[in-house]
């Protein structure tokens, strides 16, 4: 199993199948929650939608699409982290998140994105890490601009998120020369 190793409480996982009963767990604790920001919530009823997930993540990470890691903090999965798409061509990767609410507020999210730049701009040798946060998610916005980001622009209509339409707001990170 591949696992990256971010300080001694924190590591990325690459998902494998036996993450499907965490990510259910998770997401059965705390479905409302994660509801507010990502679409998926209210379809996971079943470990099965896991490990359909983790099938498919394995499948594009195989092609070199995409790279798809659990957050483990203290031996336990308490989240997710990946390059939602790796763009060869215009040498840029996306990054999407999330983390249990109740491991919140002790760095993890920050520390596992990070992570993830290094790992975009030194191993990929990409020159351009983005991420889109819906306009009014401000935890994920201020991890953004902690993080050295820059406010692109915004899009409008951008994601439907359980019937409620949000707008997007793009930041972005490149290499500089």
């Amino acid at each position: 199993m591949f696992i990256f190793t971010v300080d001694e409480e924190v590591s990325l996982a690459l998902v494998q199948p036996s993450f499907a009963k965490d990510y259910y767990r998770i997401v059965c604790q705390e479905r409302a929650y994660l509801s507010t920001w990502l679409a998926w919530p209210p379809h996971a009823n079943e470990e099965a939608f896991f490990e359909r997930f983790i099938q498919g993540a394995l499948h594009d990470y195989a092609d070199g699409k995409s790279l798809t890691c659990a957050i483990v903090y203290q031996g336990r999965v308490v989240g997710n982290v990946s390059f939602n798409t790796i763009c060869h061509q215009l040498k840029k990767v996306e990054i999407g998140y999330w983390l249990s609410e109740s491991y919140q507020g002790k760095g993890i999210a920050s520390r596992s994105v990070s992570a993830m730049i290094t790992k975009a701009f030194e191993e990929l040798r990409v020159e351009k890490v983005q991420i889109a946060a819906a306009v009014e998610n401000l935890p994920s916005r201020r991890l953004c601009e902690r993080l050295g980001f820059r406010l692109e622009g915004e899009i409008s209509n951008a994601e439907n998120v359980n019937g409620r339409i949000v707008d997007h707001a793009i930041y972005g990170l490149q290499v500089t020369r």
